[in-house]
């Protein structure tokens, strides 16, 4: 089971981190054009945040599911360990916090006027596909 969900949570991180891509480029190239707010760039979006919520589910799946999960908690020295770091706390908090900032994007853009709704979308989403690819597993993800 655990193999199957990490397998999952891998391969739907390049699915979410393409779409989040997507919408903040587009939120970006609508800011600097001035152009309107449409249904295309409000369904871009949407999309950005429905797969990088599916991408939290399946991380705290993961995490939950996970022995090194679990354990982290009691293992003691598990702050100098690196790897066990990144993937235990480092990861998960910063993920979280990345997503919480997608999901108030979400939220201030649906309550600005036209004009300003591709910068609430930028700034956020921005922020949060930072945070995001600040915190990823490279070595895994590259091996």
């Amino acid at each position: 089971m655990y193999e199957l969900i990490q397998k999952l949570h891998s391969w739907w991180a390049y699915l979410a981190l393409l779409v989040l891509f997507i919408a903040v480029v587009n939120a970006f190239l609508g800011y600097t054009s001035k152009k309107m707010f449409s249904s295309k760039d409000l369904r871009i979006s949407l999309f950005a945040l429905i797969f990088t919520h599916i991408q939290l589910l399946l991380g705290l799946a993961v995490f939950f599911v996970s022995q090194k999960g679990l354990k982290a908690f009691g293992v003691e020295g598990a702050m100098k360990n690196a790897e066990l770091r990144l993937t235990m706390l480092e990861h998960p908090l910063i993920n979280i916090i990345a997503i919480a900032l997608i999901t108030i994007g979400w939220s201030k853009h649906k309550k600005v006027a036209q004009e300003l709704k591709f910068k609430k979308i930028f700034f956020f989403y921005g922020i949060g596909l930072v945070l995001i690819l600040s915190r990823l597993p490279w070595k895994s993800w590259l091996a």
